[in-house]
């Protein structure tokens, strides 16, 4: 099965409907809206004159968002249309800034660039099969005392919706929408994957990388699941028997070597 061909059709297809979508409001970032979240904006912290690599870019708001934070940023992604939108924001903009259309495994075999900085987030992991790989990427990717930055959506979430929580030899194929609001109820196949906490921070130490931090949070910034309610100034909670579910969680990590 070529995974990567259906999940480039689904993300191309969802590019679309992305960029005129209430969620990602293009207009207001294109006003000077900063797209990241306190979350991440406080793991990664100043970025002036630094190296960024932003590994599953999208269509490039928070590579953008970066570069206006003063770093170098490089940002790669499996969508063409996505990479597309990309240029077209950089070019509105008048941000340097490099996107490369490429599954982030194959762009980091062929990449021989360093970076202080690799970041990835939210709803990132499920498209990757294979963990070993992605963390061995990050790994080669960064220059000896660079940083690696993670902030993920929890599994806890999943294993509620009834999703598997530990790993699996066959993905879970489905035809599946989009998240934002506006979607037209148009479906595309995806091909995703669980992947346990232990299995994502396993790789990473595997592959030489040292964790100097682990988070978890009960708040998103997002209200991209169903039954999450609003607290006012926190973001989204979900509460299972009364009691807070962790939503997302954050990692860091550096490369000592």
């Amino acid at each position: 099965m070529d995974y990567l061909s259906i999940n480039k059709q689904a993300w191309d297809r969802r590019t679309k409907v992305h960029v005129e979508s209430e969620f990602y409001d293009v207009a207001s970032f294109k006003n000077g809206k900063c797209s990241l979240n306190p979350v991440e904006l406080n793991q990664v912290g100043n970025v002036q004159g630094k190296s960024l690599l932003h590994l599953q870019c999208h269509f490039g708001q928070d590579t953008l968002s970066w570069a206006r934070l003063g770093a170098e940023v490089t940002g790669v992604d499996l969508s063409a249309d996505a990479i597309e939108q990309a240029n077209f924001l950089k070019q509105s903009l008048g941000l340097t800034a490099n996107f490369i259309e490429n599954d982030v495994v194959q762009f980091g075999r062929e990449n021989s660039q360093q970076f202080d900085i690799v970041f990835t987030s939210y709803g990132v992991l499920c498209w990757l099969s294979n963990l070993t790989d992605w963390a061995q990427i990050i790994y080669s990717s960064l220059k000896p005392g660079g940083e690696f930055h993670l902030v993920e959506f929890h599994a806890f979430n999943d294993l509620l919706s009834g999703y598997s929580y530990f790993p699996n030899d066959a993905p879970d194929i489905e035809e599946e929408g989009t998240y934002t609001e506006n979607c037209d109820g148009s479906r595309s196949t995806i091909v995703t994957w669980p992947h346990s906490i232990s299995e994502v921070i396993s790789a990473l130490i595997v592959a030489g990388l040292t964790i100097e931090s682990f988070s978890e949070y009960p708040f998103s910034p997002y209200k991209c699941f169903d039954g999450l309610e609003l607290v006012p100034d926190l973001g989204y909670q979900m509460l299972h028997k009364g009691q807070q579910v962790p939503l997302l969680y954050s990692i860091k990590a550096r490369k000592t070597g």
